[in-house]
């Protein structure tokens, strides 16, 4: 189902922020398109002031929303789902020219993952209903239930990378288990990250109060963490950032969620079909100019097939489009800023002088564009290899053996996500189970998401909080023992 009717105008959201409706914030930030590095226009931005108004508010609608009837709550989800649904050649437009995704990233990430979120969340909601309390038998003769409470009012800071889905991924079943969101939109994604939700729920039908979107940046962010309403912090971004909103929260004795950055190894076993295993590494590698959490970061390749997979990976890297994916069919859009564009090169460049080399890119960025690159002969202590690089580039290491390939793979602070490519399923499932990843994927890469399925990782990749499915119910609410006598106690003092 499509619609020509426009659902979210940029001009009015100029100057102001959501509380359920428009409001006026006390500065602005352009919306700027990383293709051309112009302005789509402007929205309104906040600090710590605007995030305590929003939570205190916030928390005042949330008492009425936990007592609300479940089944009407669902329905707000499931209307929200069908309203982005209808809306969501708009919504793939707007991910295209601010996030920088090209059309087939956009329409997956609308259309499979933040409309999943939300159909997910209702269902999540409904056919949980049974299960959030049950009753246990008392000698004393009481009704003793343990049962399951909102959170409150969950704090969501959101990334820039899949700004829709993994805002989604936090509001949709914050609000459909009772709870009241504050979300603080990356400033470099406020639209998809944030304020064509709110448009979204608030034509679903959303009452006023329970949904605040803040665009903004570090100020906002700490005051997310301390606002004394806000009982859970919902955070997804860099590991380094990470520590600080874990820790900001810790002292607060908040609830936080992290889901952290990833440097994921693509493994290549001897008995791979190497054509099939350089297009799926590619596919790891260079989808979303590598911006993703989730991407091959190192490709582990043994030595038996090493040599061809070079060459097949290096030919498909230099025959993907690079361009503005607003105005061509390209595989490859911008970078988020130049600025991140300039970050890859430099660890690109440090690796070549180090000895590594570049078959294909490696070449300047050109504004905010970085073409896919290939690095061999990378050695395991190059920055390359280390850290996290977020950007459109597959460094490979060569390895003669199963057990090389797997410490190779576990040498890392990170444990997010790992892919085994092979032509043996018990094969590569023998190697898979030895990772020590929160993601496992044997026959495939790195990359993958389902709202059904807890997401989480290990070590630097976050601390231990998984979001999706069943996950949800220990993420967005608390455990509360309920007594009840039918004659009040009496006790000897």
């Amino acid at each position: 189902m499509t619609t020509t009717v426009t659902l979210f105008d940029i001009a009015t959201a100029n100057g102001k922020l959501w509380a359920g409706h428009w409001r006026d914030a006390p500065t602005s930030l352009d919306v700027i398109e990383p293709a051309t590095g112009s302005s789509l226009g402007s929205v309104g931005a906040g600090g710590a002031a605007e995030v305590h108004r929003a939570a205190s508010e916030a928390a005042r609608a949330q008492e009425g929303w936990a007592t609300t009837p479940v089944a009407e709550r669902v329905a707000i989800l499931r209307r929200a789902a069908d309203i982005l649904q209808a809306h969501h050649e708009e919504a793939e437009g707007w991910l295209v020219r601010e996030a920088g995704g090209t059309h087939p990233r956009a329409e997956f990430e609308v259309n499979l993952l933040a409309i999943g979120e939300f159909r997910e969340a209702a269902n999540l909601a409904e056919s949980s209903e049974g299960e959030l309390s049950f009753e246990v038998p008392d000698p004393r003769g009481i009704k003793s239930v343990v049962r399951r409470v909102p959170v409150g009012v969950v704090g969501v800071i959101a990334p820039w990378n899949f700004p829709m889905v993994l805002s989604s991924r936090s509001v949709a079943p914050a609000l459909a288990l009772g709870n009241a969101v504050v979300l603080k939109a990356d400033p470099n994604t406020p639209v998809t990250g944030g304020l064509f939700l709110a448009r979204v729920l608030e034509e679903a039908g959303l009452p006023e109060g329970l949904f605040h979107v803040i665009p903004g940046g570090v100020e906002a962010g700490q005051a997310i963490c301390e606002t004394p309403e806000i009982g859970m912090v919902s955070f997804t971004g860099s590991t380094a950032v990470g520590r600080l909103v874990g820790e900001a929260a810790g002292r607060n004795l908040k609830r936080v969620a992290l889901e952290l950055g990833g440097n994921n190894a693509f493994i290549v076993l001897e008995d791979a079909d190497v054509d099939a295993a350089s297009s799926t590494g590619a596919w790891g590698s260079f989808l979303h100019q590598g911006q993703i959490c989730m991407s091959a970061g190192r490709h582990i390749v043994h030595a038996k097939v090493a040599e061809e997979y070079l060459e097949r990976l290096a030919e498909r890297a230099s025959h993907l489009p690079v361009g503005d994916p607003n105005t061509g069919e390209v595989a490859i859009g911008p970078l988020i800023t130049a600025e991140s564009a300039a970050r890859v090169h430099q660890i690109v460049s440090e690796a070549t002088a180090g000895g590594a080399k570049a078959l294909a890119g490696g070449a300047p960025p050109e504004g905010a564009f970085y073409r896919p690159t290939v690095l061999r002969d990378v050695q395991p202590g190059m920055r390359v290899w280390r850290e996290e690089i977020f950007g459109p580039v597959a460094p490979v290491i060569v390895v003669s053996s199963d057990d090389e390939a797997v410490a190779l793979a576990n040498d890392t602070d990170y444990g997010l996500s790992s892919g085994v490519f092979t032509s043996s399923p018990e094969h590569g499932r023998a190697v898979a189970e030895r990772l020590h990843t929160g993601l496992v994927h044997v026959g495939d890469q790195t990359v993958d998401d389902d709202p059904r399925i807890p997401f989480g990782g290990f070590g630097a990749s976050g601390n231990g909080a998984a979001f999706g499915g069943p996950a949800n119910l220990e993420q967005f609410m608390h455990w509360q023992w309920f007594t009840e006598r039918e004659d009040t106690a009496r006790y000897p003092f």
